[in-house]
Parts: structure tokens; sequence; C-alpha cells
């Protein structure tokens, strides 16, 4: 896939992500849909990609590193938003694009924390481990 198509697929995903927010908070008139249409711009260094008639990301045209922007045209280093080829971890619906968390084979991105059971307690640290604290 060429670095072109990369880049119109995060636009397309960009756009659509931005306008379901839109239907789904109930927002959804002309001129906010018109707002919502996503543009980019090609230079030497980036490419620019407008959300509306406003500058939204730049697009590092070497790496496909996905950037914010200080101001139009002014990349911001610091506002790193992954490449194009990561654009799925991502959610583009909001003012800031929110990193996904990965879920993997159904579990929650943080594991269920198991304890040992009174045998391997008593096992490993003695009968004072199954023992009831003393109430004073």
């Amino acid at each position: 896939m060429t670095f072109t198509d990369k880049l119109n697929n995060f636009a397309v995903l960009l756009e659509k992500q931005q306008l379901e927010r839109l239907n789904t908070n109930g927002l959804a008139c002309q001129a906010n849909i018109d707002n919502c249409k996503v543009k980019t711009n090609t230079g030497k260094k980036f490419t620019k990609v407008d959300v509306g008639t406003s500058g939204k990301f730049m697009v590092e045209n070497t790496t496909g590193n996905i950037y914010g922007i200080k101001g139009y045209g002014v990349v911001h280093l610091g506002h790193f938003y992954g490449t194009l080829d990561t654009t799925a971890e991502y959610d583009w619906s909001d003012y800031y694009p929110k990193k996904l968390a990965k879920q993997e084979s159904g579990y929650r991105s943080c594991p269920k924390l198991e304890f040992a059971n009174e045998t391997e307690r008593t096992k490993y640290y003695g009968p004072a481990a199954t023992s009831k604290p003393m109430m004073s």
C-alpha cells in the first residue's frame, strides 16, 4: 500500500468517525456535517489534514507519523498519534484522538487478580498466614 492510499484511508476513517459522533450526540445538522469533511494538502515534509475549514493533523511524508498542530501548518511534535499503519488503534471521533485499549481473546486490558487458596498459603507461609487477624 502506498503512502497516498494509507493517507486516503486515514482521511475516510477520520471523517466517518467524526460523523458517527455527531449522529450519536444528536448534532448532525448540515453546518456540522459540512465541518466534518476531511481534506488533505501535501507539502514538502508534511501533509496537512484539515477537518472542515481548520487544520487538525499533520502527517510526516517520509515516516507516516501523525502529529497534532500548534497552528495551521505548524507541527506539534509533542502530540504524536501513531502512524498511518496504526490508525485503527485510535478513536478519532473526539477533539483529541484517544488510544483504544487492546483486548486480547476476550480479556480486559487489566488481568483479573488471583489469590492463592488456603492450602497454598499454609504451604508457603505457615499456619499463621491462614489465621484471622486479631481484633484489638
